[in-house]
């Protein structure tokens, strides 16, 4: 009993620690993230031939000081899962640094495997230091809620996507409240260092029965849209391992590809996180037919070359964007449509229920939960096998 509590105590004291350093990492990368994508914005046309070359770089690099740190999210997966692996502190300035390079030059990836894989490596890293005798696979999933809290400032969502992302179906519950201090602390940290948090307040919508129909239609299109992601992203990685296994061709060809095709589809309107298609989609502002369909095959096609990122807030735009079209073509409200979309396309395209459903209250608020919670069900049960995340067990 005694070696529990003290257990307890000492994981919780490393959960704060945690904490504080991913609050304090996260604010540092995403404030320099935001201004790099201003830079990118006002000077597209300038940076966008450069793709290729930004790419060639960022393979440099791991292949000159990650080749151990080169799975990335793969090695948090099997950290977490309990596996014997260590994931190096020199992870962090890499994934920091090829993020930035990738967003910098027109890139369509997102973040947050940046947050939640420098939070693991801050978490492996404090274990060698004091804390060796702490479970490696909790003290991967408090890194993991840590990273993503500081990042995002949404520590309910944090915490239970850390412990119900590594297998489906199962929840870390032992791991929850650590992870909950951890996340906590982190979006605090974080917000008081001056990083904003995205929310959108969404207005009390009354339900009409008559649209029930209506709203099945649309839990049933966002299933089917993180399933494409998903699906999409894991072709494209399989075919272009198979006709591009050199890594270095590999981001050369596909960047110059890239690099057209980011060019010519509105100079720009689909690189970097895809913020400008979620302010468009909510805001009830021009959003065409077709433009979650590009952001995802333009994104899978990036992370697939080897740009690094995330997709997480990619998946943010496509299921707005494409909440938006539907709202349209339905006769229901945009920006609640949109904002279903946000949350529903994250959790179908990742496996998870509950983080999608916390988000949906920290991001947009409680008026949101009686459409979210029978929408984001119901998407969540359209996809059981496809996954953006190659080694969630399954």
């Amino acid at each position: 009993m005694r070696n529990k509590m003290k257990q307890a105590i000492q994981l919780l004291f490393f959960s704060c620690l945690i904490g504080v350093g991913a609050g304090i990492i996260t604010t540092f990368f995403g404030k320099i993230l935001l201004g790099v994508g201003d830079f990118r914005s006002e000077y597209f046309t300038y940076l966008i031939p450069f793709l290729p070359l930004a790419g060639v770089l960022i393979v440099f690099i791991y292949q000159k000081w990650g080749r151990e740190v080169h799975a990335g999210m793969g090695l948090v997966f099997k950290a977490g899962q309990g596996e014997n692996v260590q994931i190096s502190p020199v992870l962090i300035p890499l994934i920091i640094s090829t993020t930035w390079l990738s967003h910098l030059f027109g890139a369509s990836v997102g973040r947050e495997g940046v947050a939640v894989q420098l939070g693991a490596s801050l978490s492996h890293w404090l274990q060698k230091h004091g804390f060796t005798h702490l479970p490696k696979d909790m003290i991967t999933k408090i890194g993991m809620a840590a990273g993503f809290a500081g990042l995002f400032q949404t520590p309910l969502t944090a915490s239970f996507f850390a412990i119900e992302v590594l297998v489906v179906g199962q929840y870390s519950w032992t791991s929850l409240p650590y992870c909950l201090v951890a996340a906590f602390t982190a979006s605090t940290t974080s917000h008081l260092l001056g990083l904003e948090k995205f929310s959108y307040a969404i207005a009390t919508t009354s339900f009409h029965f008559t649209d029930s129909f209506k709203w099945l239609l649309i839990a049933v299109c966002f299933g089917v849209v993180g399933n494409l992601f998903a699906w999409f992203l894991a072709q494209a990685k399989s075919i272009s391992t198979r006709w591009l296994p050199n890594p270095y061709i590999k981001i050369a060809i596909m960047g110059v590809g890239l690099t057209v095709l980011l060019f010519l589809f509105h100079q720009g309107r689909y690189t970097g996180l895809g913020t400008n298609l979620i302010d468009a989609s909510l805001a009830g502002e021009q959003v065409f037919a077709y433009d979650w369909l590009l952001k995802l095959l333009l994104t899978c096609l990036c992370l697939t070359a080897g740009f690094q990122g995330g997709e997480v807030t990619p998946l943010f735009a496509v299921g707005a964007s494409s909440g938006a079209v539907l709202a349209g073509l339905l006769g229901l409200p945009t920006e609640l449509v949109a904002a279903l979309g946000y949350c529903a396309v994250f959790g179908t395209a990742t496996n998870t229920l509950l983080a999608p459903l916390f988000i949906s209250y920290e991001v947009f608020g409680a008026n949101i939960l009686p459409y979210a919670i029978p929408v984001l069900a119901i998407a969540y049960l359209i996809n059981r096998k496809q996954t953006i995340y190659g080694v969630q067990v399954r």
